[in-house]
């Protein structure tokens, strides 16, 4: 089971020491406690088997609450969806809270670490290359979907109370993530601050061990055991993913209306359509870097089945760090850079097909001709506009404004308010899409700088839970 192995991974030459009997006994207990239906059933099917109820619990609330077109007005679904909002959100802010420390701690650890002949910036320029580049064709693909189906067309302009988020100029937003306050920063989330200050630190440090100006012996040490102490910390969070995987597909389902479905729904199809291609894109882009893009599936469904039910880039990144390490054999320094990256910029569903589709639609809507200029100011804005989208559900309307203010269309923002509506089921798509292409960029760029282990990459078994 998953606690049994979290433990015993951490412990160096375990069965050859006390401590492993002890911990096998508690490891025990626990097991036949709390997992005693599923003993013996892998992690990653445990998380299947908890969407799989999650998915039989929203419908049936729904079922019993006689498919009402406002769910939110029941009663009996306002109150059963509040207690599932305590185990699944209470889930995510668990992993949310580990996000900043993970990310600064792991960052620093690996540069202190690296090998003398490590290249940060071949590493940036890959991974910013790769993250954007993707990006560009997911939006694409979304407009392309959108403009061959008429998205949009027989639609009248909806007025309603939205008004389109203030945006800011580029250079603006490009400065604003250099952190002036690290501190702020991690208040705020903003992760690629935090990644831009612990790169400093880090390198700093390794630069004052490598001139010989001073050991950084402890400083080293104190990294070590904190890198040590947030991984134990990670594995038993993410231990309860199962658990909250169930309650927070259950609320989705339950809380929104079929009306609400049935109105957008050619725009559910393409979104889903897109996510679709997209996967194929990733698999090819893997393939052609010279993997094999079954592997990659069956060793990254528990992130891709988390991010599907939480709807959040962010809460994930804990999981997809570690399956990128432990299962597919990226190497720390690229998994921690790459995959903290992609939480904020380059999100291929939320801040590329998604935008796209909304672009398509209000253009449609307002009765503007969508030509070759607009495809490639479209494409350009939606990849340029990802930078500094953060990875926290919701966050897909402010690419959506971004997009429309970029292309011209701020003016109609008040129309997307149908797509608002049903915007929590087509998020889990959407933030499916984006954590496996920060899983896919990651192999990518590893690939590039030489450091993957491509023996537990084709290891079926490698990390295995």
């Amino acid at each position: 089971m998953y606690y049994e192995y979290s433990i015993l991974y951490r412990l160096p030459h375990a069965k050859q020491s006390i401590k492993y009997w002890y911990y096998r006994s508690v490891c025990a207990r626990v097991n036949r406690y709390l997992c005693f239906a599923t003993q013996g059933t892998s992690f990653g099917n445990l998380v299947i088997i908890g969407t799989i109820v999650g998915a039989v619990l929203g419908i049936a609330i729904q079922i019993i609450a006689g498919f009402p077109d406002d769910p939110s007005k029941v009663v009996y679904i306002k109150e059963s969806t509040k207690w599932f909002s305590l185990v699944g959100g209470g889930f995510i802010d668990l992993i949310r809270m580990l996000v900043i420390p993970i990310v600064f701690i792991s960052i620093v650890h690996v540069i202190l670490h690296m090998e003398a002949g490590a290249n940060l910036k071949k590493l940036v320029v890959a991974m910013v290359s790769t993250n954007l580049g993707m990006v560009a064709v997911a939006a694409i693909v979304g407009l392309i979907l959108g403009n061959a189906f008429g998205l949009g067309q027989g639609f009248d302009i909806v007025e309603s109370g939205k008004k389109i988020r203030e945006i800011k100029p580029m250079v603006d937003t490009f400065r604003a993530l250099i952190p002036s306050n690290p501190i702020q920063a991690a208040a705020e989330t903003n992760v690629i601050g935090i990644v831009v200050f612990a790169i400093i630190l880090g390198s700093v440090a390794r630069l004052l061990k490598k001139t010989g100006t001073n050991s950084m012996e402890i400083f080293t040490k104190l990294f070590d055991e904190l890198h040590q102490l947030i991984s134990w910390v990670a594995d038993f969070i993410i231990g309860l993913m199962p658990y909250g995987v169930v309650a927070l597909l259950a609320s989705t389902l339950a809380t929104r209306g079929l009306q609400a479905i049935l109105d957008m729904g050619l725009f559910v199809v393409l979104l889903y359509v897109g996510l679709l291609i997209m996967f194929v894109v990733q698999a090819i882009l893997i393939a052609s870097f010279g993997y094999n893009p079954i592997t990659y599936f069956k060793k990254a469904k528990a992130p891709l089945l988390l991010a599907f039910t939480s709807r959040s880039s962010m809460g994930v990144l804990p999981l997809t760090v570690e399956t990128l390490t432990k299962r597919l054999g990226v190497n720390a320094t690229t998994a921690n850079t790459v995959a903290s990256f992609g939480t904020t910029a380059g999100m291929q569903g939320c801040a590329g097909v998604f935008p796209a589709l909304v672009v398509v639609y209000i253009s449609n809507v307002a009765g503007i001709p969508f030509d070759l200029t607009m495809y490639i100011m479209s494409v350009i804005v939606i990849a340029i506009g990802s930078v500094g989208i953060a990875g926290v559900p919701g966050t897909a309307t402010m690419a959506a404004s971004v997009s429309l203010s970029g292309t011209g269309l701020g003016a109609y923002f008040t129309s997307i308010s149908p797509i608002l509506a049903i915007d929590p089921l087509i998020d889990m798509g959407r933030t499916c899409l984006n954590v496996s292409g920060s899983l896919t960029n990651a192999l990518v760029v590893d690939k590039i700088m030489g450091t993957i282990d491509k023996d537990a990459y084709n290891n079926p078994n490698e990390g295995r839970v």
